[in-house]
């Protein structure tokens, strides 16, 4: 079996989002204790952090905590992984293969005929290229093999 997902996705799923809110929280801390005296920063200066942590929540909800942590290519089918859960899905069960190379991280979402224990579709990043914006080779190959196994 191959990996075709992204190795660096436990950084992008758990210890990034981890920085964020634990600098931004450090800075609502040291904002809440200069305040207490006199000439500290006005009280509405917090609600700049508290924003960036809201908008920090949605976007990682929206692109990385809905990533898959490992996808394995076994031939006729795809291992998923999602924390210690795992779900063999067959070629022949993917719909549409759907790749986003222009975002960061790349996308690849498997849209699946009948629903496995993470939903109808299943999402993962795929390996990075050295070349910005590259297609990847090992998810055009897995378009042409899910293509053919749905023929088939």
């Amino acid at each position: 079996m191959e990996q075709i997902s992204s190795r660096s996705i436990f950084f992008s799923k758990r210890v990034f989002p981890l920085f964020w809110f634990g600098f931004l929280g450090f800075m609502i801390v040291m904002m809440l204790h200069s305040s207490q005296g006199e000439g500290g920063p006005p009280s509405l200066a917090i609600f700049f952090p508290l924003g960036m942590m809201a908008f920090g929540f949605f976007l990682f909800k929206k692109m990385l905590w809905d990533l898959a942590d490992q996808v394995w290519d076994a031939g006729d089918y795809v291992v998923v992984r999602f924390g210690s859960e795992q779900e063999r899905i067959p070629l022949s069960n993917i719909i549409n293969v759907s790749y986003a190379y222009m975002m960061n991280p790349s996308r690849v979402t498997l849209t699946l005929q009948n629903a496995c224990r993470f939903g109808d579709e299943v999402s993962f990043s795929p390996p990075q290229s050295f070349i910005p914006f590259a297609k990847s080779p090992i998810i055009a190959d897995l378009i042409r093999r899910v293509d053919a196994a749905r023929r088939a």
